[in-house]
């Protein structure tokens, strides 16, 4: 891919080998060494710094991307553990050094304040969080998720003769029979069963020693630490239960009437959970394409309607090492877009089965990549890597909402591209709440970080009832217990749920000023994307149009141009 950046620092050797400490620790020492007598000397540093920086994460990235696309192969996960235990380690040692280099330097104060606020801000909280005594800890929980990962991608089931992944049998429960659809979901949920006590055991492991990497830090909980950790200054623990709350008022009403027409139109006497996805007419299953290079075709034309700049930045993605779209046996399981921070490229993985839920995935993950694009100009790392992921996610979301209009290039007929709106609208209802139980369920975790399974069993089931739709588990129920193990954030991204509820609420609003003015919206969602992570969270807002506002007030205002638009759609 051809970058249009100009590089704002030479330091780092074009041929480092950044998976290797004795290649980057004399560079980082070297940068720890360095007297810094004027701000000129401090924003050299830090430009210095940032590309190093780049080059590590890259690296890790690379490492990573490798593991998940192979967790089958001894070498890929060998040389990402590796690089786990024996580089990070020391990063994070001098990477504190540094930090503290720029936030105790008497020369920070005479940085352009608008450009570098929020890098100083960042940094002096990263000062005040670190403790060398959890580096061990965090590199045994990147272990951990690694192990999870590894589960994941062996699971496999034979359905009717042939070996499939889960994301492959997802298609299944949009068919038509409902003998296939209880099969097909019968089979995924006993054999993701089969692995309860390994999952259970090792999640197990993974709350003690996130709380004791909290206590460690001075704080009595692992929720506290990382609402800190995560730099979230704009709301509060307290606002995550308004969320839910205005969630429980007014999504979960939404889902449970949806529910009962469904049961309605399907004429049966229960809802089962493999009664959710499949059409309420009959109809045969949304099939929007046969194959990953299908979907990459589709997908273009999506984008050349919506906006040629948009488009001119997927095509760069399509055929440079870019994208891993199929879901095959020892593949991890969900789908992600990550950062290849020194080329300034990003990559998109998912696990594409042939659903309109692939679609969905694709527009997502797209949007992240137009977000690393649009951002990736900024020479501080920092900026273009740790945007909030509050608004990060509105990139992404606002994509999903945006294409509306141009899933037709997807379906052969209109009933079937209006069906596949209305699917995703109908979704939001399941979705909301799904956030909300996934964050009140952290929440109580790590506030409560003695629980044992049976208590962790009971909060799960009981946040079921608040939020859950109207199905019915009788005789299901062991599955319905451990259905919090397929939520990998759980496992490798703690507390990062609470933002797909944010984002939501900011992409729904730009679909409403898409609706309005399509030149306008999607001009003011490039400008935003752009800033990357330099302003703060309700300025890139701002900068898109929108309010940051994830009140219960905010929350019944968009549902009811959700529901007005799903009252325009034909069933």
């Amino acid at each position: 891919m051809q970058c249009d950046f100009e590089r704002a620092s030479d330091y780092v050797p074009a041929a480092l080998d950044a998976t290797k400490w004795d290649a980057l620790k004399p560079l980082y020492e070297a940068l720890a060494a360095r007297p810094v007598n004027s701000p000129d000397e401090l924003e050299r540093l830090i430009l210095d710094r940032s590309e190093l920086d780049a080059a590590t994460s890259e690296a890790a990235a690379v490492l990573y991307i490798n593991m998940t696309c192979h967790t089958d192969d001894e070498a890929t996960t060998k040389a990402y553990l590796d690089f786990v235990e024996n580089v990070q380690p020391k990063l994070k040692e001098v990477g504190f050094e540094l930090d503290k280099k720029v936030a105790q330097s008497p020369h920070a104060g005479a940085l352009d304040t608008k450009r570098y606020e929020v890098l100083l801000r960042d940094t002096r909280v990263g000062v005040e969080l670190f403790r060398p005594e959890n580096i061990p800890i965090e590199t045994d929980l990147a272990k951990l998720e690694q192990e999870y990962q590894s589960i994941c991608g062996q699971m496999t089931v034979t359905f009717r003769g042939e070996e499939k992944t889960l994301p492959q049998m997802a298609r299944y429960q949009e068919e038509t029979d409902r003998p296939t659809r209880e099969e097909a979901w019968k089979l995924v949920a006993e054999r993701r069963l089969k692995d309860r006590e390994k999952v259970e055991t090792l999640f197990d492991s993974m709350v003690q020693k996130r709380h004791e990497s909290a206590k460690n830090a001075g704080f009595d909980n692992y929720r506290d630490y990382m609402f800190k950790a995560k730099r979230r200054f704009d709301y509060t623990p307290e606002s995550c239960h308004a969320f839910a709350e205005g969630v429980e008022k007014v999504c979960v009403p939404a889902l449970r009437r949806l529910n009962a027409e469904r049961k309605k139109a399907l004429r049966i006497d229960v809802l089962k959970p493999w009664d959710l996805a499949v059409d309420v007419k009959g109809r045969p299953p949304l099939r929007p394409f046969e194959t990953a290079d299908d979907l990459v075709e589709k997908s273009k034309r999506v984008f050349r309607r919506l906006d040629p700049g948009l488009a001119e930045m997927f095509e760069s993605l399509c055929g440079g090492g870019c994208l891993d779209l199929d879901s095959r046996k020892g593949k991890a399981p969900g789908g992600y877009q990550q950062n290849r921070d020194r080329m300034r490229t990003p990559f998109i993985f998912m696990n594409a089965a042939g659903v309109q839920r692939d679609v969905e995935t694709m527009m997502h993950e797209a949007g992240h990549a137009f977000h690393s694009i649009l951002c990736r100009r900024d020479p501080l790392l920092a900026y273009r890597a740790e945007i909030p992921l509050e608004f990060a996610e509105v990139a992404s979301m606002s994509m999903e909402v945006a294409t509306h209009d141009m899933l037709d290039e997807f379906y052969t007929n209109k009933e079937d591209a209006q069906r596949a709106v209305r699917v995703h609208l109908e979704q939001l209802a399941s979705i909301m709440p799904w956030i909300a139980t996934i964050d009140q369920f952290q929440h109580w975790m790590y506030t409560h970080p003695s629980h044992t399974r049976e208590g962790r069993k009971a909060m799960w089931l009981e946040l079921n009832d608040r939020f859950g739709p109207a199905v019915e588990w009788t005789g299901l129920e062991q599955y319905l217990e451990v259905s919090w193990q397929r939520q990998l954030h759980l496992f490798g991204a703690p507390f990062y749920y609470i933002e797909y509820g944010i984002a939501q609420l900011g992409a729904l609003q730009l679909w409403l000023n898409f609706r309005k003015d399509r030149s306008r919206a999607i001009g003011a969602y490039k400008r935003a994307l752009a800033l990357g992570g330099s302003r703060p969270l309700p300025e890139l807002f701002e900068a898109a149009e929108l309010r940051f506002d994830m009140g219960p007030g905010m929350i019944k205002s968009l549902w009811a141009e959700v529901e007005s638009e799903l009252k325009r759609l034909p069933v």
